[in-house]
């Protein structure tokens, strides 16, 4: 499996919507929240609110990329990556938002995501990354620790426990 981050682009429309359709035909949380703000059925809205150079109505700058792997020509998921932090995402959110589509599941892909989006991060100048999941997301966790996640703390956040990983760059 041939795994790449890429900038949303006309060329993977049908890639997003298969992905998209999956999801919500799953009935699960999508997760990064990036990629369900905005109705992808609308694309090119859709596309331009896939970043967000400045900070605005509460959200820092941040860049979404889908993974794609490149083998089977398909997204299998996708990462949001916020430059700096605020104060509601030091406490629950984070750098790194990712996400892996239902089928595609327990394949060791959020690992390889997560260590291609690290390397995003290096070139926008971070040394070091805060990623937050749900303590009973055990796979999450499992693939924060596997590229150097730290357990910070953990916190409960509506009633559910979050836990705290800070990630140093290589």
């Amino acid at each position: 499996m041939k795994l790449q981050l890429v900038k949303l682009d006309e060329i993977y429309k049908n890639h997003l919507n298969d992905m998209m359709d999956e999801w919500y035909g799953s009935g699960e949380v999508i997760v990064p929240y990036a990629i369900k703000r905005f109705d992808y059925h609308d694309f090119h809205n859709y596309i331009n609110h896939m970043d967000n150079k400045e900070e605005e109505n509460g959200f820092v700058p941040y860049t979404t990329y889908f993974c794609l792997d490149a083998d089977r020509n398909i997204f299998v998921g996708a990462v949001n990556i916020r430059h700096y932090l605020n104060d509601s995402l030091l406490l629950n959110g984070g750098h790194i938002g990712d996400g892996v589509r239902p089928s595609e599941r327990r394949k060791g892909i959020a690992t390889k995501m997560i260590g291609l989006a690290l390397k995003e991060c290096k070139k926008i100048g971070l040394d070091r990354v805060l990623m937050v999941c749900d303590k009973k997301n055990v796979g999450s966790a499992k693939s924060i620790i596997k590229n150097g996640g730290i357990l910070e703390n953990e916190i409960t956040v509506d009633g559910i426990v979050e836990q705290r990983f800070w990630i140093k760059i290589q």
